[in-house]
């Protein structure tokens, strides 16, 4: 990001390739859209560019990436009410054609499906550190530094979001 910040903006390529699955992990398990996170990640990356300025390259790259990550995200959540999660009833119809296999496999998209909608009803704060800690693989260290707060925090947040997620998972299987 250094050398885009000098001026050589091939270079943003490169953080593209490297970055962008990552950061539409992020985008999409926050927001649960996938044509919404292909968008963000793309405006993130635009702000990259218009920003690179602001990167003094004393912290990690990636912390500084997810910064502006967040940032888009309330930008969308300020022009847009939440939505909700939509599934695709034409998948679910071809697993219930299948048989045994596909029960198994409908079996494991509701379990799958029950746990992004627990996740959707998490607060923002919750949500954000689980995303960051499981999927993006994040060290506490490191999402401390995203939030501008403490490890121990992070990890009392984490702790506290887990617990609430199962909450709401089981009361979403006990509605079944």
């Amino acid at each position: 990001m250094l050398q885009v910040k000098a001026g050589d903006l091939n270079k943003m390529g490169l953080l593209f390739e490297r970055y962008h699955r990552e950061l539409f992990g992020f985008l999409y398990h926050m927001c649960g859209r996938s044509d919404a996170s292909e968008d963000m990640v793309q405006t993130v990356f635009y702000r990259m560019l218009k920003y690179r300025h602001t990167f003094t390259g004393d912290g990690a790259f990636r912390t500084w990436m997810y910064h502006l990550a967040r940032n888009v995200l309330i930008d969308l959540a300020q022009q847009n009410k939440r939505s909700t999660h939509h599934y695709d009833l034409v998948e679910y119809a071809e697993k219930i054609a299948g048989g045994m296999a596909a029960d198994e496999a409908l079996h494991k998209e509701q379990e799958l499906a029950t746990l992004q909608n627990a996740l959707a009803k998490l607060s923002d704060e919750y949500r954000e550190v689980l995303v960051l800690s499981r999927y993006q693989e994040l060290k506490y260290e490191e999402i401390a530094r995203i939030l501008n707060t403490t490890e121990g925090a992070v990890k009392v947040r984490v702790h506290r979001a887990l617990t609430e997620l199962k909450k709401i998972y089981l009361s979403i299987e006990h509605e079944r």
